[in-house]
């Protein structure tokens, strides 16, 4: 077993029975204010676009139109659902997928599995590392970055990753989480779907 991941596995633990008592009170208020299921599971790509199940705490409502599809996110992303988010309370589920060995605490984001076609060869090498609860991006803006800046730092992480660096990774993002920085993408309820597209030519593979 890799430092890496005595590392996770020892932090997660911790933080699950130090935390226990907040996702308690968090999953009462989802089914409350939300009702239905509290957890938001989906299919997402890890270790070389492998699938997993990741495991978040709900933070939309399941609202849909006359026709059934469910409303654009804005309207369905609920004040208390804002609250989690920007407090990082929903990826405290995550913890979990740590401790399955699906996700590290520090790596690239795990994103949609739609999104693994439109890569180019440079971008993919982000999942050549586990995707994490947080990572380089996450505490170099997050949200508030453009998708090519936010793979360029995923990509150097992936270069460049090491024990030190995941420990201060992990306390720059607690320093973000109370400074509630870069949230969500400007003008938009959480991030702009990736479209695909290509990054400058010193980032592509030779």
């Amino acid at each position: 077993m890799t430092v890496k991941r005595c590392f996770d596995l020892t932090v997660s633990i911790a933080a699950l029975l130090i935390f226990f008592p907040v996702l308690v009170a968090v999953a009462v208020a989802i089914h409350k204010k939300m009702g239905g299921g509290i957890f938001f599971i989906q299919r997402r790509p890890g270790l070389y676009g492998k699938p997993f199940n990741i495991i978040k705490f709900k933070t939309m409502s399941d609202e849909r139109d006359a026709s059934g599809k469910l409303l654009p996110d804005s309207e369905r992303l609920s004040r208390f659902g804002r609250i989690l988010r920007s407090t990082s309370l929903d990826e405290l589920p995550e913890l979990i997928n740590v401790i399955f060995g699906d996700m590290s605490l520090v790596g690239p984001r795990p994103l949609l599995m739609q999104y693994l076609d439109r890569y180019t060869p440079e971008q993919s090498r982000r999942h050549d590392v586990l995707p994490g609860i947080t990572g380089w991006a996450q505490v170099n803006g997050r949200n508030a970055v453009s998708w090519e800046e936010k793979f360029k730092m995923d990509v150097w992480y992936v270069d460049n990753h090491t024990l030190l660096l995941d420990i201060k990774i992990i306390f720059m993002t607690v320093a973000k989480v109370f400074k509630r920085d870069g949230i969500s993408q400007p003008g938009q309820a959480t991030a702009q779907e990736f479209m695909g597209g290509k990054v400058d030519n010193i980032w592509k593979k030779s």
